[in-house]
């Protein structure tokens, strides 16, 4: 969400220039829409003055205006909870202001600091020229809200309002079908006047990635002015690399010394020009500097490093890696009956480096001992899922670089530490907690993914454990459909060596490459089965190390052939890369275009895209282009929301499955794997996924999926996909 006075801006700017998203939506050259002027300002309290905006930042118009002040922190219903001030002047309005301004505020359940404040001019007007406006995006359309009837007591709109549907991709309504369909209750005067403003509104919706944005009451005078006096706004923060410089100058105030209405729609615009846009924290969640730290800390790098203080003076700490499994440990800590000792919630994953860890585990462990010691001293988790490519053991360096720097101080808190980790080089992150528990003077307790997610909840609370004390036995596989075994290129005889082949080649001593030459007609698979043993796919992107994870996985199914066909990387020439095919090696292609990579290999129906959140969009429908992709898996994170959900329904159409966007990809044991998932071949094993089990899932965590592989190898036959 953003603010008011952002969300003003924004439309104040772009409502001329917004290219219109379809030809039927072109606003009408005839109008006779009158643009709102851009009078609002910003008035901001300053914590270590106790001051607010002085008067010589603020424009001219404020002195000599009657104005409207309210807060503008994303509150609802400010005029109910009594923050709203009208037909005041400046210096009545400014008095007001000072009076809330750094001090405690409820509202309904929530209680914050008021410090952020918005005047514009007041605007008599009769009580039926309110209407109410609202546009919204859900995954198949976005939606048009309207009513005749706005204000304060605009009642449940989702039962009064008139409603249109654009669905994504779908065919564009008319301004008739607009007028027809929202505006039909509008008196005829006003009715070219609000479908000139609707339509552009809609393209400043469209061109500027909103996720949301209403307006109540949108104020229509009989002169064909407009105007919004209260809004409410969500921006779609993962589009910023696509619309960050638009968003910017519309903030820039010099932009408006001589209004919007002298500047042409076609002016040019610098991408530097403007502040970036601001993301408030909601109302009674004002940041502590700990907080605000990490998120810089977390806006600076492709890792995930996420704080949230709940009790500063609480016992319970978590440093947790992985989203999934921090919720997991909050839950478990919560239903153990400590949720009112529950200190902070947060998470770090995306594999950040030793550095980035080391600040991480610093700013938690400063809070943890910032309060007197307790005489039950506190407790710190440590805890993880089993990682898909994090590098354990490197984070772990950060971490104890961190405990060590706080030695004396967990001492004194008489801190106990419970650890619990696997993934990638697990065993030794772990080997190194050992050995810092025998310096650190405080007690550390390690386990590694043979002991159960939250099995360390219970016993850093000092609780019994709910676990069995018998461990559980595996089942042997039952489930068919494990791949054949086919002989692959037989590793050259001493007989061999010197023979010319058909096409030219020389059989040479040290030949150890293994080929795969041989291309087996495809069969049809059913939509509900979209990999099998003889899944072969293209790898968008230079990614050796998943691709090699990818065959050691085949390898070890003993499938026929590698599962990756080529790859595909357009920044980069021709060329062969060397792979390992068990102990031998193989050679895979690059190719620059998704054309030649498909007519070279016509067997291929998945694409594994490593493509970026900038580039995904365009090298996915490049991919749905092709009828021979039937499945496309989409691994980067950030993708825009509308981008995101053009290319579902493309596909849709297509009739091609989409794994993603954001995901770690998936595996069938026995099959196919998408990147990393599944994590390291250690676990790949230890999980059983070489072979097909009978369980199938679908998670919303990598780290999560890693458990339940682990989970299901113990007490079931093991996971079927």
């Amino acid at each position: 969400a953003i603010r008011e006075y952002d969300a003003k801006l924004l439309l104040a700017y772009w409502l001329q220039r917004a290219p219109a998203p379809n030809p039927n939506f072109t606003p009408s050259p005839a109008s006779t829409l009158k643009f709102p002027v851009p009078r609002v300002a910003q008035i901001l309290w300053d914590a270590a003055t106790d001051s607010i905006t002085p008067d010589t930042l603020l424009p001219s118009w404020v002195a000599t205006t009657k104005l409207v002040a309210k807060p503008d922190q994303l509150i609802k219903r400010r005029g109910k909870a009594g923050l709203l001030a009208l037909n005041k002047d400046w210096q009545d309005a400014k008095k007001w202001i000072k009076d809330r301004a750094g001090k405690p505020q409820r509202v309904e359940s929530i209680t914050g600091t008021l410090s952020s404040f918005i005047v514009e001019p007041f605007l008599p007007h009769p009580s039926d020229a309110e209407y109410y406006i609202c546009v919204t995006s859900a995954r198949h359309a976005d939606t048009l809200l309207f009513t005749t009837s706005g204000g304060v007591d605009v009642g449940d709109v989702d039962a009064k309002a008139l409603k249109l549907d654009i669905p994504v991709l779908g065919p564009f309504p008319s301004r008739a079908d607009l007028q027809n369909t929202l505006l039909r209750d509008v008196p005829a005067h006003k009715k070219e006047v609000l479908t000139d403003f609707l339509v552009r509104l809609y393209s400043v919706y469209v061109d500027l990635h909103f996720a949301y944005l209403e307006i109540n009451p949108l104020v229509v005078l009989d002169d064909g002015s407009i105007h919004y006096l209260d809004m409410a706004a969500k921006l779609d923060q993962t589009a910023e690399s696509i619309c960050g410089p638009k968003w910017a100058v519309a903030r820039d105030l010099t932009v408006y010394d001589t209004g919007p209405a002298s500047t042409t729609a076609g002016s040019k615009v610098n991408a530097d020009r403007g502040p970036p846009m601001a993301w408030p924290a909601p109302f009674g969640r004002d940041l502590t500097k700990e907080e605000a730290y990490i998120q810089k800390l977390d806006a600076s790098t492709g890792a995930s490093l996420k704080l949230t203080v709940l009790n500063p003076t609480g016992r319970v700490w978590t440093m947790v890696a992985g989203g999934g499994a921090s919720v997991v440990y909050s839950d478990a800590i919560a239903a153990a009956g400590f949720a009112h000792e529950l200190a902070n919630y947060g998470e770090y994953s995306g594999a950040p480096s030793e550095g980035q860890t080391f600040e991480y585990a610093k700013t938690i462990l400063d809070l943890l001992t910032r309060p007197p010691p307790r005489p039950d001293g506190k407790i710190l988790i440590i805890g993880g899922g089993i990682a898909n490519f994090t590098n354990v053991a490197a984070t772990f360096k950060g971490i104890i670089r961190a405990l060590t720097s706080y030695k004396t101080q967990l001492i004194a808190h008489k801190a106990k530490i419970y650890v619990r980790r696997g993934g990638p080089n697990w065993q030794e992150g772990l080997k190194a907690m050992r050995l810092l528990g025998e310096s650190l003077g405080v007690p550390i307790h390690v386990f590694g993914p043979d002991t159960h997610i939250t099995e360390i909840v219970p016993l850093a609370l000092g609780l019994k454990s709910t676990s069995s004390t018998t461990a559980p036995i595996s089942i042997p596989a039952t489930a068919p459909g494990s791949p054949k075994i086919l002989p692959a290129t037989p590793e050259p005889g001493a007989s061999d060596v010197g023979a010319i082949h058909a096409d030219g080649e020389r059989t040479q001593p040290n030949d150890v490459v293994v080929r795969f030459d041989r291309i087996d007609a495809r069969g049809s698979r059913p939509a509900y089965r979209p990999f099998d043993e003889d899944t072969r796919s293209f790898v968008y992107g230079l990614q050796p190390r998943a691709i090699q994870g990818m065959l050691d996985f085949d390898y070890s199914c003993k499938r026929a052939r590698p599962s990756v066909a080529a790859m595909i990387y357009p920044f980069g020439g021709h060329h062969i890369q060397k792979f390992y095919w068990g102990t031998r090696e193989t050679l895979l292609p690059v190719y620059t275009s998704l054309e030649e990579a498909v007519k070279k290999h016509p067997d291929v129906d998945v694409v594994v895209n490593f493509a970026s959140s900038r580039s995904v969009y365009s090298s996915t429908m490049e991919c749905l282009g092709y009828e021979s992709i039937k499945a496309i898996a989409l691994i980067a994170e950030g993708v825009p929301e509308r981008q995101a959900r053009e290319i579902l329904w493309k596909a849709q159409e297509k009739g091609v499955l989409i794994i993603g966007p954001a995901t770690v990809g998936g595996i069938k044991p026995g099959c196919f794997r998408i990147g990393n998932s599944g994590g390291m071949m250690d676990n790949i094993i230890a999980s059983k996924l070489y072979r097909p089990g009978s369980v199938g899932y679908v998670s919303k965590s990598g780290g999560m999926s890693n458990e339940l592989n682990n989970i299901l190898s113990l007490v079931t036959n093991g996971t079927y996909e």
